[in-house]
């Protein structure tokens, strides 16, 4: 099997944030000198980086680049993110997604991208021994990680949300999509924003650019190097710490930082925690002894994957699965769960 091409959703009961469709709070942030240009010393002939910022895949984004076309590179960046959010988000009723989803036949032409993206997941579904889900929607839309009194969903519920939950239902060949039953519905939550900065990454890189950085919400993407020459400066969140904690710092020069946590989208009830990284056998909050794992790459699509597919495997496999990929995963940092 082949998961080498390119291509989450968090918050938790401290900061509230919308329910979203391809959404995620930070686990990974620039810091401070590295986002912005105040005090940044740089080469002479060098412009200095530009910053923009957005609202895409319900989360906020960030994109900063240094040139002298800074302004309309950026408009054009964020019209690509207008472009892909009608690609993959569940929400939008005239995304491509949705239509799949809603759909009056189960075999049918899709674009390429959309494609590529269920491809990786099909990959990790596999690579994962069925953990990693993209059908998992009907059992994430019970529960309700944002609220400010959150309830269990009802057991009989999930028990019947499960029944429509299959990832070896769904199937691509070239860009025809198959699906083996009416009932099954796809999520691209935890890989979409992983392919859309990677395309972002990409049209910088034609448009020329050498020093950029791409945040779509905890998912860091550097292009080159700071404007100075030197490495980017990537904070890792310590779990269940305040926010901007930094439990590491990375040091990157043109390649993705993804973190997956069982922090970010959390509550409590009776001394239980109840985080959002579901079990598809289950319907509950995956048991996992980690408490987040960081890959880097030089694709974001497979830093998501891959950070996400750990968590849900905890810490042994996880670490079985990242020594034999390590062609693709540049730097992994587990973290074990304290309880």
């Amino acid at each position: 099997m082949d998961v080498s091409q390119p291509g989450k959703m968090r918050s938790n009961n401290r900061k509230r944030v919308p329910r979203p469709g391809i959404g995620c709070i930070l686990s990974v942030f620039l810091l401070a000198g590295s986002l912005f240009t105040a005090g940044c010393q740089r080469a002479s002939d060098s412009p200095s980086l530009v910053s923009r910022q957005g609202f895409y895949f319900d989360t906020s984004i960030t994109i900063s680049v240094a040139s002298d076309d800074a302004e309309q590179i950026l408009d054009d960046c964020m019209k690509l993110c207008g472009e892909k959010e009608l690609i993959f988000s569940r929400t939008l009723e005239n995304s491509e997604l949705y239509q799949v989803n809603h759909r009056t036949q189960n075999t049918l032409n899709v674009s390429g991208e959309l494609a590529e993206v269920i491809q990786t997941g099909i990959s990790f579904y596999e690579l994962s021994d069925g953990m990693l889900d993209i059908t998992m929607a009907p059992v994430c839309d019970l529960w309700d990680f944002k609220s400010e009194s959150p309830v269990l969903p009802p057991k009989d519920k999930i028990v019947e949300a499960l029944t429509h939950v299959d990832g070896s239902a769904v199937h691509i060949s070239g860009t025809q999509l198959s699906f083996d039953r009416d009932d099954i519905q796809i999520d691209l939550g935890a890989l979409a924003k992983g392919y859309i900065a990677d395309c972002l990454k990409s049209f910088l890189k034609d448009q020329g650019v050498v020093s950029a950085q791409i945040n779509l919400g905890g998912n860091v993407l550097l292009v080159g190097s700071k404007p100075d020459g030197s490495a980017w400066k990537v904070g890792i969140q310590k779990p269940f710490a305040d926010r901007g904690t930094v439990e590491q710092v990375l040091e990157i020069t043109d390649q993705s930082v993804v973190s997956s946590g069982i922090y970010e989208r959390e509550f409590e009830l009776d001394g239980v925690q109840y985080y959002h990284i579901l079990d598809p056998h289950t319907g509950y909050p995956v048991q996992t002894d980690l408490a987040q794992a960081t890959i880097v790459s030089d694709s974001s699509l497979l830093g998501d994957a891959y950070s996400t597919t750990c968590v849900l495997l905890g810490h042994e496999k996880a670490k079985s699965l990242t020594d034999a990929h390590q062609d693709v995963i540049k730097n992994c940092i587990l973290t074990e769960r304290v309880i």
